[in-house]
């Protein structure tokens, strides 16, 4: 039977002492997740990145050989080259739009954090692509922290968002000897904390830009499938509509 091998962790030179007091305060740890990019807009990149999420069963619920065979003989092998030009378009001086607004959102929470006095360290990951979650992790371990709050940017769960994010952490941290304690924020669709920031965004434009008649909401869509197995993601966006209804109902604009 073979034995599991864990990842080397960093020697403790008082492993052995019995004069220790007490556990030394630590740093608390937070990954703001975020789904990923190519690291470039050009066709190996692009491969890369959708190699890698396209092969997730959480996004792709196919068995896997069928879908191996489609993924590899008709998506990869083309996909990447007619996508190029739709990168180029939107890429930014600092790389990819999503990995530069992530990034700060990561450095904003921290700056936030900083002058509460609070030890908390705050790093980006995202599922596919860089930086990668075992990266935030190893980061995040590096500068002292044993408690590591994962905080996936998806206010609706969904499988293939949120569940994914926890199997990517909780899978770097089962290779681990010295494993750091993990929570996870599953969601937040009609927390106060993202619902009034959220209707004030809305109302700051309409001061600017002037009211509309109705205010649309538009959310990604999943397979009905999805909703049918369990998934609470069509119904948590319902709470979000609900809830920003009722913050927006003094404005008297309709919202659906």
């Amino acid at each position: 039977m073979l034995l599991t091998t864990y990842l080397p962790e960093p020697s403790d030179p008082s492993l052995l002492d019995a004069h220790i007091a007490s556990r030394p305060a630590t740093p608390v740890g937070i990954v703001v997740m975020n789904l990923g990019t190519p690291d470039q807009p050009d066709a190996g990149s692009i491969r890369r990145y959708l190699k890698e999420f396209l092969s997730d069963p959480r996004v792709i619920e196919i068995p896997k050989p069928v879908w191996q065979l489609i993924l590899r003989g008709a998506i990869l092998p083309f996909r990447p080259r007619k996508l190029v030009e739709k990168y180029q378009m939107i890429w930014m001086p600092e790389g990819a739009p999503l990995l530069v607004y992530s990034q700060r959102q990561a450095d904003g929470l921290q700056q936030r954090l900083d002058p509460t006095g609070q030890h908390v360290k705050v790093e980006l990951a995202m599922r596919y692509g860089n930086p990668s979650v075992e990266s935030a992790v190893d980061k995040l371990r590096a500068q002292g922290c044993e408690r590591i709050l994962v905080v996936p940017l998806y206010p609706q769960y969904a499988a293939s968002t949120t569940a994914t994010a926890v199997d990517a952490v909780t899978r770097y941290a089962a290779k681990m000897r010295n494993q750091p304690e993990l929570r996870f924020i599953r969601s937040y669709c009609d927390h106060p904390a993202y619902i009034k920031p959220l209707a004030k965004s809305i109302t700051t434009y309409w001061e600017a830009q002037g009211k509309p008649e109705r205010l649309l909401l538009s959310f990604h869509g999943l397979p009905r499938r999805c909703a049918e197995k369990g998934d609470p993601y069509h119904r948590e966006c319902m709470l979000t509509t609900a809830a920003l209804r009722r913050e927006l109902e003094a404005t008297g604009v309709p919202v659906q």
